[in-house]
């Protein structure tokens, strides 16, 4: 798996957890769900995503890093 896919990843399983937690535990949890929204989309304009910088220094490679070792 690789930084990429496991980002997405990740990111859908906090949507569905905090969706969870606000229809069982308590509503303000949905703030979960704008939080993750709002990291996606500054990530896609910024390039800057602290899940991704996690996933790579818990060793997952990249999809360019794999590209390139084929």
């Amino acid at each position: 798996m690789t930084v990429e896919r496991a980002t997405m990843a990740f990111a859908g399983f906090m949507v569905l957890l905090s969706l969870a937690l606000t229809w069982f535990v308590h509503p303000y949890w949905v703030w979960l769900t704008v939080f993750v929204g709002a990291n996606l989309l500054q990530s896609a304009f910024t390039g800057f995503c602290p899940a991704s910088m996690i996933l790579a220094k818990l060793g997952l490679k990249t999809e360019r890093q794999c590209a390139l070792s084929t």
